[in-house]
């Protein structure tokens, strides 16, 4: 379960209103928040491009900083492309934007499993000044090898994201990067990614200026821990995130016996399935340096059918 972003690029996200209610209501400063246009992807009263061509009538596109795109007309069987088109056509008067993510949709307006993504690389490519960026849904998601000098954040949240798109964003060249979160998912929902395709991510060559990694809502995650254990990129790391998915006392043993984690502000490991013992020693380790450890809320749930223990990411479909 995911819900709508209240906050993107430091600006507090505001919905840009609707036809019926646009002229009544006072908009605030053009550059004070991240203006959120969406449409109802079931019953739109207008297409996306439609909402926008308002949108940018109505504040001075000069001054808007962050955007958070919504949902589109029926976003469960088509893709971006047009809310792409729309953006890249107004990349001329949108000269202040620094914020970028599509697909902000919650799971009444449609499952993040659900949303019809695309290739993303053409926003990268067409907004070089971007600083933020993030997309929801991993159906169809596709990352080119791009490089971009000025992003700083880089945000993919699925249920599952295939492997071709994961080789895509850690081909990238990003060196100004300082926040990489990728929630991998689940095989069930497309999550195909083997811990190879992360591989150039956790060596770290392309990432020179990365402090917060999250390779997260995985259920390969055991896999995954065992290689940040001895990823060159961790050591000048100071926030690490390997929560959401199925670490077991297996991936948190590797993580102990691996290169040291107390130079770290912060290791997040929350939605785990990690037994008292391997937790207790998590805390002897870390937060006695002054790690700050997310291990809440313990045990996530698990289901015992045909006996065999099934576990989950915290979002899949």
């Amino acid at each position: 379960m995911v819900s709508h972003k209240n906050e993107w690029c430091g600006l507090p996200v505001y919905d840009f209103p609707g036809p019926e209610d646009q002229a009544g209501t006072k908009l605030p400063d053009a550059g004070a928040v991240a203006w959120r246009v969406s449409v109802d992807t079931y019953d739109a009263e207008e297409t996306w491009p439609e909402a926008f061509a308002r949108f940018t009538a109505a504040v001075d596109p000069g001054a808007v900083r962050a955007i958070v795109v919504g949902a589109w007309e029926e976003a469960y069987e088509n893709g971006p492309e047009k809310v792409i088109r729309a953006l890249l056509d107004a990349r001329g008067r949108l000269t202040s934007l620094r914020g970028l993510f599509l697909g902000d949709m919650e799971s009444e307006e449609c499952e993040i499993s659900w949303i019809t993504q695309g290739d993303v690389t053409p926003l990268l490519d067409g907004f070089p000044d971007l600083e933020e960026f993030g997309v929801r849904g991993g159906t169809g998601l596709a990352f080119s090898a791009a490089a971009h000098r000025r992003l700083r954040s880089l945000l993919v949240e699925t249920g599952g994201m295939h492997a071709e798109a994961v080789r895509g964003v850690a081909a990238c060249d990003l060196p100004a990067l300082r926040s990489l979160e990728l929630w991998l998912g689940t095989d069930q929902y497309g999550g195909d990614c083997a811990v190879g395709d992360v591989a150039p991510i956790l060596d770290g060559s392309r990432l020179p200026a990365l402090r917060h990694l999250a390779l997260v809502n995985s259920d390969i995650e055991d896999a995954i821990a065992a290689a940040v254990a001895s990823a060159p990129v961790v050591a000048r790391l100071t926030s690490l995130d390997l929560s959401k998915g199925v670490l077991t006392d297996e991936g948190a043993t590797a993580l102990l016996g691996g290169q040291p984690l107390t130079h770290l502000d912060r290791l997040d490991l929350h939605h785990n399935y990690l037994t008292e013992p391997l937790r207790q020693r998590l805390r002897e380790t870390l937060e006695s340096a002054g790690v700050v450890l997310d291990l809440d809320p313990g045990h996530a749930d698990e289901d015992e059918w045909d006996g065999r223990v099934w576990r989950y990411v915290a979002v899949g479909e």
